[in-house]
């Protein structure tokens, strides 16, 4: 596993988290873009409660999970939280003991990639996984929507 500054990945994953209530109702969303084949997976799913940061990190995690399942190696990770960035990046410690759970099992999802990056964007660059999270939390209900750009 080797963490890469920019990334000329075949894969792209976007995720977001979403919480009502801050603890409340959460969903999480990701969208997995295959570049070689042109493919685009998405899906949403329904979280119980949880914080915001939470619902970001479960995200996070369910879209690495099937990042691995698509058999994705080579992976650039775009996420709007800049809190899991600077948390992943080593910039920030990881202070919360449940956000600390999250994050160990994000760093053993990271060591089965040949390279990653993870890449803050704005809020307004990650309107499809938004969209995935918000429609899980709102329909309570995990959905999967595959298929090509």
């Amino acid at each position: 596993m080797a963490p890469v500054k920019k990334s000329s990945a075949a894969w792209i994953l976007y995720t977001d988290g979403a919480s009502k209530g801050n603890p409340g109702p959460a969903g999480a969303g990701w969208v997995l873009k295959d570049v070689a084949k042109g493919k685009t997976y998405r899906e949403g799913s329904f979280l119980g409660e949880a914080t915001n940061n939470e619902a970001e990190y479960q995200a996070l995690i369910l879209g690495l999970q099937r990042a691995l399942e698509y058999g994705a190696a080579d992976l650039a990770i775009y996420l709007d939280s800049e809190l899991l960035v600077r948390q992943l990046n080593g910039v920030y410690r990881v202070k919360n003991p449940r956000l600390l759970a999250y994050y160990r099992r994000v760093q053993e999802l990271l060591k089965k990639f040949a390279t990653y990056a993870i890449i803050h964007i704005p809020r307004e660059a990650n309107e499809e996984a938004d969209r995935m999270a918000n429609e899980a939390l709102k329909n309570s209900n995990p959905f999967r929507a595959q298929g090509s750009e």
